[in-house]
């Protein structure tokens, strides 16, 4: 009997054993899944804290890059602005300067007008000396036989009330409407009136002009060389160098009219006057005239 009850419960334990072996690797592979399970779990919530953060950033640089153009906006508008503001300034300054260059013209104006004025208020006759005490005093007409009367003074243009420009303009219409004399005289008249006015060279040069146009060749010659001498910084001075050699040239002096001329190349190479210089001695050469 105890044998058998002893054979029974033998086999019951290699029953459960046989049973239960297989189960415990069963649960061993259930505890790796559910560990796996959480680690993906921590995983996903990692990557949706990572997803967050980073749509943050996205959003922030956004919001960045949407300051930045507003300031690049703001920036260019104030360049632009200050360009605006640097270019009415700049015309401002022009302004003023056209204004301050017009009033010093009118000021010179002024100053030759006040100049020419003064100059041309007639002064005051000295007193006539006192006649001999018992002595008649003198009546026209009551001198003494043989004795000729005092000649009168001569009569020079007046130039009261007229400005330097009006008067050298009058005298250049009459210049231009071929009134050789009238010009002269205009001429003449300006540069005693004004002789420190800017114009006095042109003025002195067109008096050469005058006399070349009406053929009085050695007047013209004598009126250049005064422009030469008399304003010898002026800019008719290299014109004056080459009309004086047209005027000997129709002198028959051709050395001399040479010598002016190579005057003009030496002096002045680059003025339109020493062009014209070489344009005459060539035809001097090719005519041969010695």
């Amino acid at each position: 009997m105890k044998v058998t009850r002893i054979g029974r419960l033998a086999t019951t334990w290699l029953v459960v054993g046989i049973v239960a072996w297989p189960a415990a690797p069963v649960l061993a592979a259930n505890r790796e899944h559910q560990q796996l399970l959480a680690e993906v779990r921590m995983l996903q919530e990692q990557n949706q804290q990572l997803a967050l953060a980073v749509a943050t950033l996205a959003e922030s640089l956004k919001r960045l890059d949407a300051k930045t153009d507003e300031q690049a906006t703001a920036d260019r508008k104030l360049l632009a602005d200050q360009k605006v503001a640097v270019e009415g300034v700049g015309r401002d300054l022009r302004v003023v300067r056209e204004k301050l260059d017009d009033t010093n013209v009118r000021i010179a104006r002024l100053s030759q007008e006040l100049e020419a004025l003064r100059d041309s208020i007639p002064t005051m006759p000295a007193p006539t000396a006192a006649a001999p005490d018992g002595a008649a005093p003198a009546v026209p007409g009551s001198e003494p036989a043989g004795v000729p009367p005092p000649a009168p003074a001569p009569v020079v243009p007046s130039t009261a009330g007229l400005s330097p420009q009006r008067l050298y303009d009058t005298a250049y219409a009459d210049f231009a409407s071929g009134q050789w004399n009238m010009a002269i005289a205009g001429f003449e008249t300006f540069i005693k009136a004004f002789p420190r006015s800017e114009q006095a060279d042109q003025a002195q040069y067109y008096i050469g002009e005058s006399y070349l146009l009406d053929n009085k060749y050695e007047q013209a010659v004598a009126a250049y060389d005064r422009v030469v001498s008399n304003y010898p910084t002026g800019d008719q001075v290299p014109l004056a160098y080459y009309k004086r050699g047209i005027a000997l040239l129709n002198l028959k002096q051709t050395d001399r009219a040479r010598e002016s001329w190579e005057t003009i190349i030496k002096l002045y190479p680059d003025s339109d006057a020493s062009r014209l210089a070489r344009q005459g001695l060539d035809r001097l050469a090719r005519s041969g005239r010695q």
